[in-house]
């Protein structure tokens, strides 16, 4: 007669658990998200890609190896996870967790330094401008 607890069954045995991580947990560790709750909500909303597919729950169990789609601010981020994380750490540990396949970003289109500047005399009149004129007027 053989132990319970001694046969491993799927998803039970160490191994198991240390190979997966829910979604929203990943994003966190992996600093896209500030809080678990905004990865929960991404997750939720259908921002995120698991290997191409959208993913409409957090407790989506994700590997070494998937490729993560979402979009953060203007940009489209492609993540390959290379590891999984146990905690929320530093920046630095975060950053060990992914590789950025992201296609880069189109330059910045620079804007002209002369925003707002004006010709003298151009434009609404100061106060100074504005008594002269009347002055003027008014004689």
């Amino acid at each position: 007669m053989s132990d319970a607890k001694s046969e491993p069954t799927p998803g039970n045995t160490a191994v198991d658990r240390e190979s997966t991580l829910r979604l929203d947990k990943w994003l966190w560790y992996a600093r896209f998200c500030k809080t678990r709750s905004l990865a929960t909500a991404m997750c939720r909303a259908g921002q995120v890609r698991v290997n191409k597919v959208p993913v409409r729950k957090s407790n989506q169990s994700v590997h070494a190896g998937d490729v993560l789609t979402f979009s953060q601010g203007p940009r489209i981020r492609v993540i390959r996870i290379t590891a999984l994380a146990t905690r929320r750490g530093p920046a630095p540990e975060a950053a060990a967790l992914y590789d950025d396949i992201s296609p880069p970003m189109p330059p910045r289109q620079a804007r002209p330094a002369t925003v707002g500047l004006r010709e003298p005399g151009a434009g609404r009149p100061t106060k100074r401008d504005r008594r002269a004129l009347d002055r003027l007027r008014d004689s």
